[in-house]
């Protein structure tokens, strides 16, 4: 698969967050806003006994396998612990989050979750892709300090006639549109699933608003078709 065709892909598994017999719109306009980012179809289901005032996350398929639910009378409660999102049931099935117009702010915020795993991990394999030349020069120092650990880094970006150099990093220059559009950052976890992780998202729109859309997650599988995508069309040669 290309990397739109795997961003395709994590988008099609869409989840539904179903509120039933909710105490007020608020209740409901904090559930859109909270998950606005993220792919999750958000509906007023009707009412169920078993399931009033509460919000419950499903498959969007036609099965519409109930995930995990939350009691939205916790929502805003003043004794809730605040170190932890009353969305926390829902969250922890998220592992693929998808999210639409994230800015290069967002971008650089979700990069950093990923290479700052490969740091504390201090090997295995990491592929970044730049896009642009320019972007492997910005961070040029972040790379220079994670090719201290015992990391085999790969850098992708479009052709340029000045290419800078880091030692410990390999960089790919590669004339395709997806390297050119595709904005990613995998992880391996160095034989870890549970350590492995990915940020994969595609520019689209006007390229002055520099808008991404796309997905993160920790799902070993994903990273692999991810990898493997990478592996077989620029990284191996035969």
């Amino acid at each position: 698969m290309s990397l739109r065709e795997i961003i395709e892909a994590v988008e099609s598994r869409e989840k539904r967050l179903t509120v039933f017999d909710p105490p007020s719109r608020e209740v409901v306009r904090q559930l859109r806003e909270y998950f606005e980012s993220q792919t999750v179809q958000i509906e007023v289901g009707t009412t169920d006994s078993s399931l009033s005032g509460y919000a419950v996350l499903s498959d969007s398929d036609a099965d519409g396998e109930v995930l995990a639910a939350v009691d939205l009378g916790h929502l805003g409660d003043p004794t809730n612990d605040q170190d932890t999102s009353p969305f926390a049931p829902i969250i922890e099935h998220l592992d693929d989050t998808t999210f639409t117009s994230y800015d290069l702010r967002q971008m650089m915020a979700a990069s950093r979750e990923v290479e700052d795993r490969a740091w504390r991990k201090g090997e295995g394999t990491l592929h970044t892709g730049f896009q642009r030349v320019g972007a492997i020069e910005q961070q040029s120092d972040v790379y220079a300090d994670l090719s201290g650990k015992n990391l085999d880094i790969h850098a992708y970006s479009a052709p340029s006639p000045e290419v800078p150099e880091i030692d410990g990093v390999t960089l790919h220059q590669e004339d395709t549109r997806e390297i050119a559009e595709s904005w990613f950052v995998v992880f391996d976890g160095a034989g870890d699933p549970l350590d492995a992780c990915a940020l994969l998202a595609e520019e689209r729109g006007d390229t002055d608003e520099r808008l991404f859309y796309g997905f993160w997650t920790y799902d070993p599988a994903i990273v692999d078709d991810i990898l493997a995508h990478l592996d077989r069309r620029y990284t191996i040669t035969v």
